[in-house]
């Protein structure tokens, strides 16, 4: 019998190939084996197999494929309440959630019932576990912070959940402990799907009982990663802040296309540190050019980091879910990182663009454009487009270069109390400039865990009269040792430059701050009465901006944390 589409022309079922770096296993033929015969029978070629969704089973109504962008009909009789019985008779008993499975497989069977009780309709989802979706976000969890993954129903959050767990435990060798639902991340039974790798899973009687579970993982099993899938309700909101606040990493999934979604739903705009209203004094109002009742973040978000998937090969990744949010307060575009799976495997980024902030023209006045620093341009002369060379092509024979610095020797560390495996993780993940030695005379610092340092008197007694710097840290977590070698690199002075070339660069860079400070000042402050945020600098560059802007009787304010702090000009 020839399939009849239902929305759509009839479409080949021949899907394009998947990327070379995936593995698919779907275990298709156990689901098979539990519908109806006709339905068996249309879904036997592969053709029709592949990229299949779902089967749906509704009374009166013909059986259903659906596909990425299609559905198809399968046979020519309806759905009779015996095909529906047989079903379920082959199937496990539902739980709470109208949910069933296949042991020791990743499908799930839904059911939907009639006011008596009776079901009426079955929703039949294929889960296959997808081996290589993890490279999309494999540098993000290295970092040790929190992840959220929000995208449509159907669109893989699962699957890739599935897939970081594995990798987060046999890889990285993390305790992880994935907390199931409804059986759909590491499947039906008592033995978890080897989708999940080493990871360990805890079910969940009852779905209303699932920030009970969170929170009992935690107190009980002592997990370094926690995994969950379908944030949907206050109290699990509430419990994933307190995990968050006991420094275990999690990973989680959430209903909504993009991050707007999440601060406009009420239930989980905590996941992403909520939002609350704030009236601004007058003076602050004016200064803003805002009305005094705003909108802003609550406290800092739950999940550090966030990922839209917009398809299968499509994600957009945020990699500060605070500033984005403060962004879209305010009114603004945020400036995620695209990334996208290339047919070949290839994983393709694409970086966010600077933001570029128009200045409106007024009436009488000519349009002036943001001054740039370091342009040499002075007052009243129209600023031009400056072409950038030409990255590949060579530089002429008379200009001479100045000789590239030496890259700066590693950082020596002697290490006590923690594994050797766990260290070379840490290195290797982080990409920082550091090696491990084993005495204290060949090292350029001591890094200790607590309470070893302690057992080792005659090597802290050396260490001291080295005059080592010593940093001892609480627990021996991959963060928190990436964290203190972070530390310990910033402490040690960075390799000086040769005399008059540091002093060419910082006279060059001195002169093109006040440059483009006074440029602002003159062009947009004063004229127009338009604050202006010049670009970021040292503290010293930014007291000689302070300075210059004091000249012109105006006030100023500094913005932003560590390097990105910067100066911000407001008119009289």
């Amino acid at each position: 019998m020839a399939a009849i589409p239902l929305r759509s022309p009839p479409k080949p079922l021949v899907a394009p190939p998947s990327p070379p770096t995936q593995r698919i296993t779907d275990d298709l033929d156990r689901l098979l084996e539990v519908l109806p015969h006709v339905v068996q029978q249309q879904l036997a070629s592969a053709a029709a197999r592949e990229e299949l969704l779902e089967v749906v089973l509704d009374l009166g109504r013909l059986p259903e494929a659906r596909y990425p962008g299609r559905a198809v009909a399968l046979g020519e009789l309806p759905i009779g309440r015996a095909d529906l019985q047989g079903v379920l008779e082959r199937l496990g008993p539902f739980g709470g959630d109208n949910r069933a499975g296949i042991e020791c497989t990743l499908h799930r069977i839904s059911a939907i019932r009639n006011r008596s009780g009776e079901v009426v309709g079955l929703t039949c989802r294929v889960g296959r576990a997808v081996f290589g979706t993890v490279a999309m976000v494999r540098d993000l969890l290295d970092s040790g912070h929190s992840l959220l993954l929000m995208g449509r129903p159907g669109v893989g959050k699962t699957t890739a959940l599935r897939e970081i767990a594995r990798v987060l435990a046999d890889d990285l060798l993390r305790r992880v402990v994935v907390i199931d639902t409804s059986n759909e991340i590491a499947g039906d039974g008592d033995i978890p799907h080897p989708a999940i790798g080493r990871a360990r899973r805890m079910q969940v009687a009852r779905p209303e009982l699932q920030h009970q579970v969170m929170i009992e993982a935690v107190e009980n099993h002592m997990p370094e990663v926690i995994v969950i899938d379908e944030i949907g309700t206050e109290l699990e909101a509430q419990a994933a802040r307190t995990i968050a606040e006991r420094g275990v990493m999690l990973v989680a999934t959430a209903h909504g296309n993009e991050l707007a979604n999440l601060i406009k739903n009420p239930t989980l705009s905590d996941l992403v540190g909520g939002i609350q209203s704030v009236t601004l004094g007058d003076e602050e109002a004016r200064r803003r050019r805002t009305q005094k009742t705003v909108l802003e973040r609550a406290a800092e978000p739950t999940f550090a980091m966030a990922v839209e998937m917009h398809s299968r090969h499509r994600w957009l990744v945020h990699r500060e879910v605070a500033g984005t949010v403060d962004l879209l307060l305010r009114g603004q575009s945020p400036r995620p990182e695209v990334r996208e799976l290339g047919v070949d495997g290839q994983l393709l980024r694409r970086e966010p663009a600077p933001i570029a902030v128009p200045v409106p023209a007024r009436p009488g006045l000519r349009p002036v454009v943001t001054p740039i620093a370091g342009s040499g341009l002075r007052g009243g002369r129209p600023l031009a487009a400056v072409p950038l060379p030409d990255p590949f092509a060579s530089p002429p024979r008379d200009q001479q270069s100045p000789p590239p610095l030496a890259a700066p020797a590693p950082l020596r560390l002697c290490a006590l109390g923690f594994p050797p495996q766990l260290l070379q993780e840490a290195l290797r993940s982080s990409g920082l400039p550091a090696a491990v030695v084993a005495e204290p005379e060949l090292a350029d610092a001591v890094l200790s865990l607590r309470g070893e340092l302690g057992r080792d008197p005659e090597l802290r007694r050396r260490a001291q009269a080295l005059g080592l710097p010593i940093l001892v840290i609480k627990s021996d977590s991959l963060h928190q040792l990436q964290r203190a070698i972070q530390r310990l690199l910033e402490r040690r002075r960075p390799p000086l430059v040769p005399d008059a070339l540091e002093a060419g660069q910082r006279l060059d860079d001195d002169l093109a701050a006040l440059e483009e400070c006074r440029l602002a000042v003159e062009q947009v402050v004063l004229p127009q009465g338009r604050p202006v945020e010049l670009l970021p600098r040292s503290d010293r560059v930014r007291r000689m901006q302070e300075d210059l802007v004091s000249h012109y009787r105006l006030r100023c304010a500094v913005f932003g944390r560590g390097a990105q702090q910067r100066l911000r000009v407001f008119p009289s």
